[in-house]
């Protein structure tokens, strides 16, 4: 069975930090590459960041570039998303998904975990 899970939300303040963490089993870790989305309410889902299954790279939105840092554990197939300086519209469901390529489709999404940034 497919599982991508995501401990590791909950509540802080603006300009404080969270670490989301992903745990995959029940595919190949090393074959896909592994993205963070996210969905605030009332507005779509968005990529937040990726890392490519074939040479590491990693890829960040505008929004978090600076203050996010994505990082992997191949040996315990875990990725990690450290969130510094949050903001207000940091606020989301955070989803970790399991893809061909950074830029191409979703095999499997994670159940999301709720971050809060309260002002």
């Amino acid at each position: 069975e497919v599982q991508l899970v995501e401990p590791g939300g909950g509540l802080v303040q603006a300009g404080g930090s969270l670490r989301l963490s992903c745990a995959a089993s029940g595919f190949t870790f090393d074959d896909y590459a592994i993205g963070w989305f996210r969905q605030a309410p009332g507005k779509e889902r968005e990529g937040v960041s990726c890392i490519s299954s074939s040479d590491g790279s990693t890829y960040y939105a505008d929004s978090g570039k600076g203050r996010f840092t994505f990082s992997s554990d191949n040996a315990k197939n875990t990725v990690y998303l450290q969130m510094n300086s949050l903001k207000p519209e940091d606020t989301a469901v955070y989803y970790c998904a399991a893809l061909t390529a950074c830029d191409d489709d979703v095999h499997y999404w994670g159940q999301g975990t709720q971050v809060t940034v309260s002002s």
